[in-house]
């Protein structure tokens, strides 16, 4: 969890239900990319050479293959151009998942990713880890894959999402979470609380 004075107020801003949504989307993109610089911390890097105008000197890239973004459809849409702001030579994926309310169930209904994610770093964003149970979904569909390195970025998580995330992953893989606040829990409609609502109406508006 970061804490940062800038990252508080802009959770605030988040948190106020009479934030308008151009406001919201506003501050979910800074958000983001606040999020995005401890995120990338651990991101694959190799020793290169280049020429500086007065003399030559080494420094880094980003290594090959190159990491890929991945929101989950369609409030993860929020957060991409965050995330790519800082990473804009990663690849961008797109994984679409609807969990039914009753029963928890997570059906992918969307996929726009490489078959094979082997040594990719794999950087998913949803903006609310509730549960658990979409992540979870998420990072199994891209271990399925061959990816080992999988870094999961929310602006608000629940304990029990948490929690779950904990259990379900264990020590298969290098999976590590990042959120800007970690709230008090669920309420009766698994709804984080205080939480922000919901992410993707508030981003977007509301679907029938």
């Amino acid at each position: 969890m970061l804490d940062h004075p800038l990252v508080n107020h802009k959770m605030t801003v988040l948190r106020d239900k009479n934030t308008p949504s151009s406001t919201f989307r506003m501050i979910v993109d800074e958000l983001t990319t606040l999020l995005a610089y401890e995120a990338t911390r651990n991101v694959r890097v190799e020793d290169v050479q280049v020429e500086t105008p007065v003399a030559p000197t080494g420094g880094k890239k980003l290594s090959e293959p190159r990491p890929i973004v991945i929101p989950i459809l369609r409030a993860g849409l929020g957060m991409l151009d965050g995330m790519t702001r800082l990473l804009p030579t990663a690849e961008v994926g797109f994984l679409g998942m609807v969990r039914d309310d009753e029963t928890l169930a997570v059906e992918t209904y969307a996929n726009r990713l490489p078959d094979d994610l082997t040594d990719r770093q794999v950087f998913l964003v949803d903006p609310m880890l509730a549960t658990g149970h979409t992540l979870v979904a998420a990072v199994n569909y891209v271990l399925e894959r061959g990816a080992r390195d999988v870094t999961c970025t929310s602006l608000v998580a629940a304990p029990q999402g948490i929690k779950a995330m904990q259990e379900a992953i264990g020590d298969r893989a290098d999976v590590h979470v990042v959120v800007a606040a970690e709230d008090e829990g669920l309420n009766e409609h698994n709804y984080i609380v205080p939480g922000l609502g919901d992410a993707g109406d508030r981003l977007y508006g509301i679907v029938d």
